[in-house]
């Protein structure tokens, strides 16, 4: 019988067969992770690092020979001597170098001036830029109230609810003018998306943060690309085959103004050294129905759009701001004049868009506040207001004291414009986290404070409260906000407020409804309809009495 040929893997077969293992490592890995090509991705370099080490440990390995089965290891004591292997030793060691210098040459410590300009920030007044806002505009409730809501509107959808869950996007938008969230539904596991992954995702559900009515829209035809689901529909793969060197950050849910949904993927650009002063540079919009994608430069996204810049982003970016003023040493030891922004934020709509608010405190303050920002999420345009008061958790817990025999907690405050006063607003909720109650805390004084079960009566009772402490709008700002008319009555109704009465009158001459507080205006309980008075007012939901006569 003919003798086995041994077969001796070395050479140029053996780099031929490393080359194939390691393209094979390569393509799974990129398929898994998806590092965006671009030289500014950290997780590229992570990636080449990756395959070079990987190489580099087959390599290293013993080559063998093979006669019949069995097997015998060759002596591999010259290997480290090789071209290849030197070339693969000296190629991590650089990349790695690399990636180190590169990192610490983009960090703050070294750019702070340049950290410092990324966000520019614009003096402005409070009582110019923020109006006295209609109530259906203001978001009253948070995220977590939004989360119960969604899932009490899911857990009464039986065709629904064995088949789908509702994902945790909640994304605050302005929608035809209100502040609503929406969140999609996802698959509630694997084997839901295979029996389900023809049809897609049926529905996305909508809650309007004023009026707290949720509703789930069904489509006609369901979303097929999203985070939620598998292999060449599954978002972030769908978009890197698309965009191979675009860095994605923030993917966020929304609809247009025909309720059609769309993932807003805005794209990061590195504005410092390779890896430093991350801000959006282009937006990518993808059809979550059809899975069409549309690329825009981040100055021509389209205006309903409402979110480009994360929240987490635009704070960040002030923090640089206001800690790196005079350097990344000062910002450390010295602190001179360095200011940084409040433990939390909430959202604001003005003028179609969503702005981000947060409170601005000196970093070695206690409990009180030199200011307050809003940074628009669409164009990052940021105004700082200097206006010096109470932090948001003091305002929080002052407002939570006057109801500590209820035990409510306060959501994170809104910043309102109530008679050119700057206040404090938000809501009050059980142990089951559900909207109870309303408060508004004033922000330079924040024992100054009121409640109520609905916010027309906790903005009332707040306006008197401002008045009876002396506090007059008319004097601090030189503007005439008071107005007066003359009437006849055509209802007058009595309330208690915290302990306060309060008639509600009705003239037939306005839709206005105006709030006398009674214990400045004792002579009103002897007023009835048909009577005809004299109002002078202040604006608001109910407008405000400073003085009623009758006629």
């Amino acid at each position: 019988m003919k003798k086995k040929q041994k077969q001796h893997y070395t050479g140029k077969k053996w780099i031929a067969a490393l080359v194939v293992i390691v393209l094979i490592f390569a393509a799974i890995y990129y398929y898994i992770a998806l590092p965006a090509i671009n030289i500014h991705n950290p997780e590229l370099w992570k990636f080449v690092l990756f395959v070079l080490v990987i190489a580099f440990a087959l390599y290293a390995l013993p080559k063998t020979t093979f006669t019949g089965d069995r097997r015998h290891p060759v002596n591999f004591s010259g290997s480290y001597k090789t071209k290849t292997f030197k070339l693969l030793a000296a190629l991590i060691v650089i990349i790695a170098a690399a990636y180190f210098v590169g990192t610490l040459l983009s960090s703050p410590i070294i750019n702070a001036s340049k950290y410092q300009k990324l966000m520019k920030v614009e003096k402005s007044k409070f009582t110019k830029d923020i109006d006295q806002i209609s109530y259906d505009q203001i978001p009253l409730l948070d995220k977590s109230s939004a989360e119960i809501l969604g899932a009490r509107k899911m857990g009464s959808l039986v065709d629904l609810a064995s088949q789908f869950e509702v994902a945790d996007e909640y994304s605050q938008i302005n929608y035809k003018n209100n502040p609503v969230r929406v969140t999609p539904l996802r698959y509630a596991d694997l084997i839901k998306w295979f029996t389900n992954k023809k049809a897609g995702i049926p529905a996305y559900i909508k809650i309007d943060m004023a009026t707290q009515q949720t509703e789930l829209v069904r489509l006609k035809e369901g979303m097929k690309y999203t985070p939620y689901d598998h292999f060449g529909r599954y978002l972030y793969r769908h978009l890197r085959f698309k965009y191979p060197t675009y860095m994605f950050d923030d993917i966020n849910f929304e609809i247009n103004e025909e309720g059609v949904p769309y993932w807003v993927c805005s794209v990061k650009k590195y504005n410092i050294g390779l890896f430093g002063g991350q801000t959006v540079g282009r937006v990518v919009l993808c059809n979550a129905i059809t899975g069409e994608c549309k690329d825009y430069d981040v100055k021509d996204t389209p205006k309903w759009i409402d979110r480009v810049y994360s929240a987490d982003l635009l704070v960040s970016l002030y923090q640089y701001h206001g800690t790196l003023k005079h350097g990344f040493i000062n910002s450390i030891l010295g602190q001179k004049d360095c200011l940084t922004t409040t433990n939390g934020y909430n959202y604001l709509a003005i003028n179609d868009d969503v702005w981000v608010y947060t409170g601005v405190t000196s970093i070695t303050s206690d409990q009180s506040n030199v200011g307050f920002v809003l940074m628009n999420q669409r164009t990052m345009e940021t105004k700082y207001y200097e206006i010096e008061g109470a932090i948001e958790d003091s305002a929080m817990t002052s407002a939570e004291g006057k109801v500590q025999n209820l035990g409510y907690k306060a959501t994170f405050p809104l910043l309102l414009n109530i008679d050119a006063e700057p206040t404090y607003f938000m809501a009050l909720k059980d142990a089951s986290g559900l909207v109870k109650k309303y408060a508004m805390v004033n922000v330079h004084n924040y024992q100054i404070v009121a409640t109520g079960d609905t916010v027309n009566d906790c903005e009332a009772s707040y306006r008197s409260l401002i008045q009876s402490n002396g506090i007059s709008p008319d004097e601090k700002t030189g503007e005439t906000s008071q107005k007066t008319i003359t009437g006849t009555i055509k209802k007058i109704a009595q309330a208690v407020i915290d302990g306060t009465s309060h008639y509600y009158i009705v003239l037939d001459e306005s839709d206005l409804i105006y709030d006398v507080d009674i214990s400045k205006h004792l002579d009103t309980i002897l007023l009835e309809a048909e009577n005809k008075v004299t109002i002078k007012y202040t604006e608001g939901t109910p407008a405000t009495v400073i003085e009623i006569q009758k006629q």
